[in-house]
């Protein structure tokens, strides 16, 4: 069962970071998505807690900090740290919200190796701890991704030799990625639904490219 105040205080929380932050007040546009994206990965976390039995409150606390770290200005290496900034931040406001130890462990480790499987501090590789990153992963393949990636890209702006080599790279790489190995049964399922998806829009995508070069059979 959601705590409500639990997690409003969070949200709360994950706003005044990003508000005080100076990194993102010079960028609106990544505060919005990174924003966006914290509040649709706790929304996933929500959705395996339904069917594997997690703390649902735990969950969607995890899921809402996992990112707070982009308050800071990152250095070098500090991509592929954020996720064991983001526990180091996370902790102690666990701490005042009351969370024992144990969970308050088990949230931070989930943080922590969200990025690259590891922290700078002793933990498991729970369930639940790991249903942190599956949604986070979770996020990266859905439709908003798509619209994100080809803007990004330019895409409407390559020309059309330029746009089919990028949709067969994509559909390359997503047919390596099909077989991702997930922490539930639940993040499974979701999975195959989202890179089925992926797959089945670059396919039509580089259909369409192809019947753009000229009358087939001609």
């Amino acid at each position: 069962m959601l705590n409500k105040e639990i997690v409003n205080k969070t949200i709360e929380f994950l706003y005044k970071k990003f508000d005080e932050s100076e990194y993102l007040s010079a960028k609106p546009d990544k505060k919005a998505y990174r924003i966006e994206h914290s509040f649709r990965v706790a929304n996933i976390g929500r959705q395996i807690v339904g069917k594997e039995g997690f703390d649902e409150t735990e969950m969607t606390v995890a899921c809402l900090l996992h990112d707070i770290s982009y308050c800071e200005t990152f250095g070098e290496d500090g991509w592929i740290n954020h996720g064991r900034r983001a526990a180091a931040i996370a902790r102690p406001f666990l701490k005042e919200l009351g969370f024992t130890e144990d969970r308050i462990a088990d949230m931070c480790y989930g943080i922590a190796i969200h990025v690259d499987d590891l922290a700078d501090f002793d933990g498991e590789h729970t369930p639940f701890a790991l249903t942190v990153g599956d949604a986070d992963n979770l996020d990266r393949f859905d439709a908003y991704r798509i619209h994100e990636t080809l803007c990004a890209e330019d895409f409407l702006h390559l020309d059309l030799a330029g746009k089919t080599e990028n949709v067969n790279k994509k559909l390359d790489l997503l047919k390596k990625w099909e077989a991702r190995t997930f922490s539930t049964k639940t993040a499974k399922q979701m999975w195959r639904e989202r890179i089925t998806f992926y797959i089945s829009f670059y396919q039509k995508l580089q259909s369409q490219l192809y019947n753009s070069t000229g009358i087939n059979g001609l």
